[in-house]
């Protein structure tokens, strides 16, 4: 008895000194027989863009959705926004790769519709974030309502600038769904002011460098401008700096689209008045939860608004403000 007790005893001392790695994990099946856990789905993510604080913010959103709902996110994107052959390049590698899920902002409102039109012939669902296509055939739309978010900038102006005097307007790139329908909400906006009066559009290309020499024009052709409107971040750094080398700040109000640390920067600083904020990490959240939930046949909104709040130094520090100002 005494020496099969022992036996037992040194069995287990050998099967604990056989290693501390934990057991692998497996699921078990109805069975009891166990098996490896499911693959995780491959998400191709590609924005508009690389440069801008903006798509990092979206890149944060669409890599919580992949954690929690079980996908690998593939995160690529042309380098500038202007870059539109180089997104469909980039699209086509991922149809190409047969990705599960494709979730995509357009460079490009037409040029990119025979892509999307491409995946979905593989079966590969196609959700379309921030920049969309003209044309109905992605699943889901997940973006700001960008022609409420550039009426609401025409309306603050107007409340900073006693809604009198001529006003500048500086979109990104002509042709990017984003751009046109903030252009043409905040025309559409000033229409409510006859007394404000649109006297220059110039385009900047995303590019901060065109969006200075932009508001530096509009300030030396016209000596009594009022406000500027800059419709993404690009434009907003650029309009800052120059009204702030021109000595203007405060004296030519700045509403801008987007809350970048450089922009909450003039913003506190005095160079920007009001920012018109999206919420970028819940478009790429919700952009990678609309795939999955594509894949695995659920219903689908057409259209998911991610809403904008206008920001100013009057609710900066409340919590909610400060929350999606900071969202990583």
């Amino acid at each position: 008895m005494l020496k099969r007790m022992m036996l037992a005893g040194l069995a287990a001392i050998a099967l604990a000194g056989c290693g501390n790695a934990p057991p692998e994990k497996t699921e078990s099946t109805a069975t009891g027989e166990t098996a490896a856990a499911p693959e995780l789905l491959d998400i191709a993510v590609v924005p508009k863009g690389l440069a801008h604080q903006f798509w990092l913010t979206v890149k944060a959103g669409a890599e919580a959705a992949g954690a929690e709902f079980g996908a690998k996110i593939i995160w690529q994107g042309p380098s500038k926004e202007t870059e539109v052959e180089k997104q469909i390049n980039i699209i086509q590698d991922m149809i190409n790769r047969n990705v599960d899920g494709l979730v995509m902002a357009a460079c490009d409102e037409n040029a990119l519709i025979p892509m999307v039109e491409q995946a979905l012939a593989k079966k590969i669902p196609v959700i379309t974030i921030d920049s969309g296509v003209k044309s109905d055939k992605p699943l889901s739309f997940v973006a700001t309502d960008n022609v409420a978010g550039a009426k609401a900038a025409a309306d603050v102006l107007a409340g900073m600038i006693g809604s009198e005097g001529p006003v500048g307007l500086i979109p990104f790139v002509k042709g990017a769904a984003t751009s046109n329908m903030r252009e043409e909400g905040f025309e559409e906006g000033l229409k409510t002011y006859p007394n404000m009066t649109l006297v220059a559009t110039l385009y900047c290309d995303s590019d901060v460098a065109k969006a200075m020499d932009a508001a530096q024009d509009m300030m030396t052709r016209n000596a009594d401008l009022k406000g500027i409107f800059a419709a993404n971040e690009a434009a907003a750094i650029g309009a800052a700096q120059a009204i702030k080398a021109a000595g203007k700040s405060g004296i030519v109000k700045l509403v801008a689209f987007d809350a970048s640390k450089e922009e909450i920067d003039a913003l506190q600083s005095g160079a920007i008045q009001a920012l018109i904020v999206q919420n970028p990490f819940k478009m790429g959240y919700e952009g990678v939860k609309a795939a999955i939930d594509a894949i695995k046949g659920n219903p689908l909104e057409k259209r998911i608004d991610t809403g904008v709040t206008v920001v100013t130094m009057e609710n900066f520090n409340e919590p909610e403000i400060q929350k999606l100002l900071f969202p990583i």
